[in-house]
């Protein structure tokens, strides 16, 4: 089984096969907060999350949306020349702030030349009715997709990690989408700490069973000024190896259906502010690894998946 020259149906493949040819995705910074950091839920926000609220590859806030596309295309537009772009709202909570504040960012990027969709990061408890009917008007209109941060089913990680909601408020974010025909991407954090293996793979499988669309596997990254590194840095708590996470990413790809859409199979860590696992930095090596493991097992996404 193959998707293009991949093993398992990547994002690449999904969009071509929608768009007819490369679509990039454009990180973008609005200027959002979240309810984790200003007081709401809490100060410090999850406890691996870095001061740019994981879009460190965004485009400066300072800029407006439209100046914001442009930059990124500018930026991206020497390595691909594609024409086609996705508006990716990344940085903290996309969906924290007044309606016509979100109306107005998500509209302003739909009017930029070459946007063939959205996609937008936000934590399931910050989608009150009225977002949800603001979705599902621009799930009419364009290509969208949500991408949620579960990152693990477990109350005793999601408390470590100080998430600061109950998978059941998932769980209903996650209908409320359905309900509505919006595309889900689910996040999740391989390595944790505390976790085990069949604890990692629990939490695969609970997607398996979500009905989303997109799954987005993360390696656990030590980022520099996160409370994660003090703890790293008194504790020492071990990090998956590189051979270790290849070959747990492609046991979990193995378990997920065919139909979904893997959007990331590791994480971006800017060289700049990883402390570790330094070999994530390694970008092409560790997504070579992954091929390479398919093959040695003969394998492809959805290979042990059962219904």
């Amino acid at each position: 089984m193959k998707w293009f020259d991949k093993s398992y149906h990547t994002l690449n493949y999904e969009l071509r096969n929608i768009f007819g040819q490369k679509v990039i995705k454009l990180s973008l910074d609005a200027g959002f907060t979240c309810p984790n950091r200003d007081g709401t839920i809490g100060t410090k926000g999850c406890i691996f999350c870095s001061e740019q609220g994981s879009g460190e590859f965004s485009a400066p806030s300072n800029l407006s949306i439209k100046e914001q596309i442009t930059q990124q295309i500018e930026f991206l537009s020497p390595k691909w020349k594609t024409g086609k772009y996705i508006a990716y709202f990344q940085n903290y909570t996309n969906t924290y702030a007044p309606i016509d504040k979100l109306r107005k960012i998500y509209e302003e990027s739909l009017c930029c030349k070459g946007i063939v969709g959205l996609a937008i990061a936000t934590r399931p408890d910050c989608l009150p009715h009225e977002v949800i009917n603001l979705l599902e008007e621009l799930n009419q209109k364009t290509y969208l997709w949500v991408e949620l941060g579960l990152q693990t089913i477990h109350s005793k990680t999601s408390e470590f990690l100080r998430r600061g909601y109950r998978l059941d408020i998932f769980e209903k974010a996650v209908c409320r989408l359905k309900s509505k025909g919006i595309n889900i991407v689910v996040h999740l954090i391989l390595g944790l700490p505390g976790e085990n293996y069949n604890e990692m793979l629990k939490s695969v499988k609970y997607v398996t069973e979500l009905g989303v669309q997109g799954v987005k596997l993360h390696l656990l990254h030590v980022l520099k000024n996160t409370d994660l590194e003090s703890l790293y840095k008194k504790e020492k708590f071990s990090l998956l190896s590189k051979q270790d996470y290849i070959s747990l990413v492609v046991d979990a790809l193995e378990l997920l259906p065919k139909d979904i859409v893997v959007h990331r199979v590791t994480g971006d860590g800017a060289k700049d502010i990883l402390i570790e696992p330094r070999w994530s930095l390694d970008k092409l090596s560790v997504l070579s690894g992954i091929d390479k493991e398919f093959k040695r097992r003969n394998s492809y996404q959805g290979m042990r998946y059962i219904r």
